[in-house]
């Protein structure tokens, strides 16, 4: 068996965790469980997963305190379980860095799909095309986007993005000096149609921006805020 990808499920309640683990332990993952947040804390600290199933309701360190101290030092790809009706839940799982969220009570086959798509999202040769030998290369001065590799680089040092971070990097600069409006960002990267939740896309930028000026000021800055519109990729002439 292919244990390859590693799968982190945390959730309080035995009988959703046994239910995903047997899911997914059909496509050949392995997977480890967590039944509180304190403990996949540790372990999403000290191991590495291709993906992590958390709950956002749980007693103690719930799904949202985990994500976010992750997200500190880590972009493992994170999924979010919250129980329907949630929704400021659920924003603030975006908020805090998750890059998918699935609402309870799900089909065990919808979380399936969602961690494959996560996985080709986040995974190194997602985007490795068989018909052709020319890199996917985005270049500007102080920053690379080598979209095969999913890798970004800014003044040559490697940028340690999420799968939504990268995601929202890569439709930016796909199109420089273009300005997009909140709402259309909501679309196209998070391929959703959200109502009311325009800081989702305002806290990734926030973090993009952070991330991006760790080690270049002049990457950064080419994230651009267009005051009462959205934001657009800006390229300064050198």
């Amino acid at each position: 068996m292919d244990h390859s990808v590693k799968i982190l499920i945390v959730d309080d309640e035995e009988r959703i965790r046994r239910l995903l683990k047997m899911y997914l332990e059909r496509e050949n993952y392995l997977i480890e469980e967590a039944e509180n947040g304190e403990t996949a804390l540790k372990m999403a600290m000290e191991q590495e997963y291709d993906c992590i199933l958390l709950d956002v309701m749980m007693p103690g360190k719930d799904g949202t305190e985990v994500c976010l101290e992750l997200r500190e030092h880590k972009a493992t790809p994170i999924i979010m379980l919250t129980a329907k009706g949630e929704e400021a839940n659920r924003v603030q799982g975006f908020e805090v860095g998750a890059d998918d969220y699935i609402v309870k009570p799900f089909s065990p086959r919808e979380v399936v799909l969602r961690v494959k798509a996560l996985l080709r999202r986040s995974s190194p040769t997602a985007y490795v095309k068989t018909d052709t030998v020319t890199k996917d290369l985005i270049v500007y001065p102080h920053l690379t986007i080598d979209h095969d590799a999913h890798r970004v680089t800014a003044d040559n040092k490697d940028v340690n993005l999420t799968p939504k971070e990268y995601e929202l990097l890569y439709f930016l600069a796909k199109a420089p000096d273009k300005v997009f409006d909140r709402e259309h960002l909501l679309k196209e990267v998070w391929h959703y149609e959200f109502f009311g939740d325009l800081r989702t896309v305002d806290t990734h930028v926030k973090r993009l921006r952070e991330k991006l000026n760790k080690v270049s000021e002049d990457a950064a800055k080419m994230i651009v805020t267009v005051w009462g519109v959205g934001y657009k990729f800006e390229v300064a002439n050198e």
